[in-house]
């Protein structure tokens, strides 16, 4: 418990300022461009969740066979690996950048983005999807750095491209102008150089993750196993994201509560993120085991991830609670009245608060099994929770609920931890009856 804490806590505060990056944005736009254009910002909060969540299931899933090779103390195919993700990873950015820009407009019609915000929400998030680049390689270099059990470097990069963005934001905003569109640069700029400085790290600082000239090349066996990783994992937050697309639609219907809405989803993003960083965690853990062939190692750190999530469950639960009022006034000039609104956010915050410790289980049960190379079991969990989610939110439209649109996510927690722990029993059978027959191989007698 106290190794996975460790490492636990940079991820968290690593993601934390990662998430800043969106956050700042959202209270530099609500204070000095107005409501307006923070409700457009808000409004492509689910889609930016889509876009990044893919490229964090990619960067994630090619370095979980790095992990792997590590653990299984291969040098050579541990720098093959690094090499293999990060030619895959170019493919991958340049398809995801022409899918999105092509689609985008489309897609926010679908989400039933309002006409007085449509202008602010597809600028915004045509300028993030513009930037996937960097997106994805500042995740893929950091994944690499914890595959082999560094979690400390990226979150100091990290800090610091979080300050720069809060100095560009203000620049772009205040000084040139530029609106969502100066938030949305800001952000992608800060990311780049983050990207840049774990890279410089890597070559200078890490030989075992510094590949050699032959191995610029894409390997059929690396290539096969990242993306049979991968792209579950993309996958995975592909399909969550979904489904909370559907739920931010759902919510579009009820216009007067988009703004303080994605105010106080940006409080309970930060929140999540404790839930996130034990997902990172467990992953690295369970692949780097997964690779030494301790079994037994890999279920204890599953029990002890759960006892966490446990913990933090409930104190971040209090904390949302009882600081909501004062967090929310960050993000709305003085002139706003936040006591009207703020029963919109409570609604949400309350629900969300009862399903901490099932989605707490979501990323403890789905990382420790996509680590050890389950992705497609891992991959349907996702399919419980969009179930659950396109189920609450055609509901809420029907009977056009706010309380049942914004309970969305809680329904897809619930269901999914429920069924990843049912999962992980089933796949924990199976990993041992693999291992046996491993190591005790059938002979067969010369005889016969």
């Amino acid at each position: 418990m106290r190794i996975i804490f460790r490492f636990m806590v940079p991820l968290l505060l690593g993601n934390v300022f990662q998430q800043l990056y969106n956050m700042v944005d959202s209270i530099i736009v609500g204070n000095f461009v107005g409501a307006h254009a923070l409700a457009g910002v808000g409004s492509t909060g689910t889609i930016m969740f889509f876009v990044n969540g893919i490229s964090i299931g990619m960067a994630t899933g090619f370095s979980v066979l790095t992990s792997q090779k590590f653990g299984a103390g291969n040098e050579e195919e541990t720098q093959r690996s690094v090499a293999n993700g990060i030619l895959l990873s170019a493919i991958v950015s340049v398809v995801m950048i022409t899918v999105s820009l092509i689609s985008m407009p489309t897609v926010l019609r679908l989400m039933n983005t309002p006409d007085s915000i449509y202008k602010e929400a597809y600028t915004y998030i045509t300028i993030i999807c513009g930037g996937l680049f960097a997106t994805l390689y500042y995740n893929l270099f950091s994944s690499y750095m914890r595959a082999i059990g560094n979690s400390r470097i990226p979150l100091y990069f990290l800090i610091f491209s979080a300050c720069l963005n809060v100095v560009l934001d203000l620049f772009f905003i205040i000084v040139f102008h530029w609106g969502v569109a100066g938030a949305a640069r800001a952000t992608i700029l800060s990311q780049g150089i983050s990207a840049v400085l774990c890279l410089i790290y890597i070559i200078k600082k890490v030989p075992i993750l510094r590949p050699s000239p032959n191995h610029w090349r894409l390997n059929k066996e690396d290539t096969k196993k990242q993306l049979a990783i991968g792209v579950p994992m993309a996958a995975q937050f592909g399909i969550t994201a979904s489904g909370t697309m559907v739920m931010q639609s759902a919510i579009n219907r009820f216009e007067q509560a988009i703004a303080i809405y994605t105010a106080a989803n940006k409080v309970q993003s930060l929140i999540v993120q404790g839930g996130i960083a034990m997902g990172q965690t467990m992953a690295s853990y369970a692949g780097q085991n997964y690779g030494a062939g301790d079994l037994d190692r890999i279920h204890q750190g599953t029990k002890d991830g759960v006892k966490i999530m446990v913990a933090y469950s409930l104190i971040s639960g209090a904390f949302s609670i009882f600081f909501l009022p004062n967090t929310l006034h960050l993000f709305f000039s003085a002139d706003t009245d936040i006591a009207a609104l703020l029963p919109w956010a409570r609604t949400y915050v309350h629900e969300c608060v009862l399903c901490y410790i099932p989605l707490g289980m979501i990323f403890v049960y789905r990382n420790t099994m996509q680590g050890c190379g389950y992705g497609l079991e891992a991959m349907s969990m996702g399919f419980v929770e969009l179930g659950a989610r396109v189920f609450t939110a055609v509901l809420s439209i029907k009977l056009n609920s706010y309380a049942l649109a914004v309970g969305c996510d809680p329904a897809a927690w619930l269901a999914g931890g429920i069924y990843g722990f049912i999962l992980y029993l089933s796949v924990k059978k199976r990993m041992e009856k693999s291992f046996q027959s491993r190591n005790n191989p059938i002979k067969k007698d010369p005889n016969d």
